[in-house]
């Protein structure tokens, strides 16, 4: 069996080697641009895979109540080291480590919210990484209450595709020595891919990202799966949830990010 890829490990070394102000006014932009419209003073907000925290720092600085789900305990870690940015937050956040899949992790969540839900459930990029990326996604709208919001991000199917799951498949199961040259060979092949679809704007790094963490990030990124706008649409629609907004990926594998309001 491929071993699934240690995000928390690479969120750890990016938060205490390339974090910086910048990096951090660069996330909150991002996430203000994002969540335009979306209520959260006041509002429970849950983030499901928040990874180095910043989506998670971000709301609770905007007046959310928060609560925090991850897999790896690595970033429960990194989210307390990246507190450091934010000095106007000083109640603890509440950190649920385990798996969206899980019933157990589904019932840890309800008991955090006063009302066994959120009004705002947000998760960037992660959902496509558990195995079951349906599931997931069902799973994570349960969560949502009544006149709610469900944030998503989810990487756009494309030709290449299944070429870069075999890729990732490939670089799980090779020994660790071996993964540094892999990434070292796709490094330049992945920024002029993105520079001939975004030109000068390939330099530029969203949501307070590096490089270099984010390729790792994409080529060890296993389990992988994608999803067009419209079959995101449709699992979603029996649930009670009507699309909102909808921005589409800004290179062909890069992800969708969409915004369901629960009717």
């Amino acid at each position: 069996m491929t071993p699934q890829f240690d995000f928390g490990e690479n969120w750890k070394h990016f938060s205490r080697h390339a974090l910086d102000e910048e990096r951090v006014k660069d996330a909150a932009l991002s996430f203000e641009l994002l969540c335009e419209g979306v209520p959260l003073r006041g509002e429970q907000f849950l983030d499901i895979g928040f990874g180095q925290g910043l989506g998670l720092l971000n709301a609770a600085n905007l007046g959310a109540f928060v609560v925090g789900c991850d897999i790896n305990d690595k970033c429960a870690t990194a989210l307390e080291e990246n507190r450091r940015f934010f000095p106007r937050i000083k109640a603890p956040i509440p950190v649920v480590v385990g798996s969206i899949l899980e019933a157990e992790t589904i019932a840890k969540l309800r008991a955090l919210s006063p009302t066994g839900d959120y009004r705002v459930v947000h998760s960037w990029g992660v959902l496509h990484h558990t195995g079951n990326m349906r599931k997931a996604i069902t799973n994570s709208a349960s969560l949502v209450m009544d006149q709610g919001y469900l944030i998503i991000a989810i990487y756009n199917k494309h030709w290449s595709s299944p070429l870069w799951l075999y890729i990732k498949r490939f670089y799980m199961g090779s020994p660790h020595f071996l993964r540094r040259t892999i990434v070292l060979l796709l490094l330049p092949l992945i920024f002029c891919a993105k520079f001939l679809v975004r030109g000068r704007e390939a330099f530029r790094q969203e949501r307070g990202m590096d490089f270099s963490h984010d390729v790792v990030d994409w080529v060890g990124g296993y389990p992988y799966e994608y999803a067009t706008r419209s079959e995101i649409e449709l699992q979603l629609l029996p649930l009670g949830f009507k699309l909102q907004k909808f921005f589409p990926a800004r290179v062909p594998t890069g992800c969708n990010e969409f915004i369901f309001r629960k009717t």
